[in-house]
């Protein structure tokens, strides 16, 4: 996924605050199962939510105003209840700012735990 940053992202140094990049993440994850042909609204509409069970970031280097990142997201793990995303941000010269690893978890609208649908499931496996 291709990120544009702008003003709105930044401190007062024109350096992105450090909560942005978890927004970053969620855009990124919700494109790549887009990609995979699923919609987190269309999920939604069948009762399957995912919630963050935990969330990693390595900042290596700062992005800042002006900057086009590249967010590669990548399935790392899952299992019939989760998965772990795990991506890389690197800026339009190539560099490597970012890595990072969200472990979620599949949920009903009570919010306890249940499996991940049979057809995001063959996706994945693949």
């Amino acid at each position: 996924m291709k990120k544009r940053i702008y003003y709105h992202d930044t401190d007062c140094g024109g350096v992105v605050y450090y909560g942005n990049y978890l927004k970053f993440l969620e855009e990124a994850r919700s494109e790549y199962l887009e990609e995979l042909g699923f919609s987190v609204k269309g999920l939604m509409g069948q009762g399957v939510l995912f919630v963050v069970r935990r969330q990693e970031i390595d900042y290596k280097y700062p992005a800042v105003y002006g900057d086009t990142l590249e967010i590669r997201t990548r399935v790392k793990e899952h299992s019939a209840v989760r998965i772990q995303f795990a991506y890389e941000i690197i800026n339009q010269d190539g560099k490597l700012l970012s890595k990072a690893v969200t472990d979620m978890v599949c949920v009903d609208k009570a919010l306890k735990l249940r499996e991940l649908p049979q057809s995001l499931k063959e996706k994945l496996a693949r």
